[in-house]
């Protein structure tokens, strides 16, 4: 019986000990300049694009002082389908400066439209080369508010809920 309470007490000392090492660890930051940095699945009344509609938008980040060519880079919201939506050819995102981009499912307006809307249920969005590899992602959950899934601090923190920082640091 000792040795089976014994037994019991390690375990339990091994999980608390996991749960605390895994709390303590840095967020994990994707190492390129450009992150996806704050994104908007409900936009009632927000922000209008340029076309005076409310639409769904991702917000990437330059962390770098230089600026950077999104030309052939790709943003989607299916792992199946990572060639979802591409940017167009002369897409730059300045150095430490903000780029849109309506998720909104409208292509043929003016400007960084995709060709998919955020769902409220949540999701994953990824942000990959030309070759389809993963520059970033996020993943987020369901919400029924108007608030945007952004990292905090603004571009190296972890993703959380907060009052929309449209174009602007988290």
């Amino acid at each position: 019986m000792m040795k089976h309470l014994s037994s019991l007490l390690l375990l339990f000392f091994l999980f608390v000990v996991a749960g605390c090492d895994k709390e303590n660890e840095e967020p994990e930051v994707p190492e390129g300049p450009v992150v996806i940095n704050e994104l908007l699945p409900i936009n009632n009344n927000l922000v209008a694009d340029q076309n005076g509609q409310f639409e769904d938008w991702i917000e990437l980040y330059n962390r770098s002082d230089e600026d950077v060519d999104l030309s052939g880079y790709y943003l989607t919201d299916s792992k199946k389908n990572p060639a979802k939506w591409q940017f167009p050819e002369g897409t730059f995102i300045s150095g430490n400066d903000y780029l849109i981009i309506w998720a909104d499912g409208d292509t043929l307006q003016a400007g960084l439209h995709t060709n998919y809307k955020l769902s409220s249920d949540g999701e994953k969005v990824l942000l990959l080369t030309p070759e389809l590899g993963i520059l970033d992602e996020t993943e987020y959950p369901s919400t029924v508010l108007q608030e945007s899934w952004a990292r905090v601090p603004n571009g190296t923190g972890d993703f959380e809920w907060i009052t929309p920082t449209f174009n602007g640091p988290n």
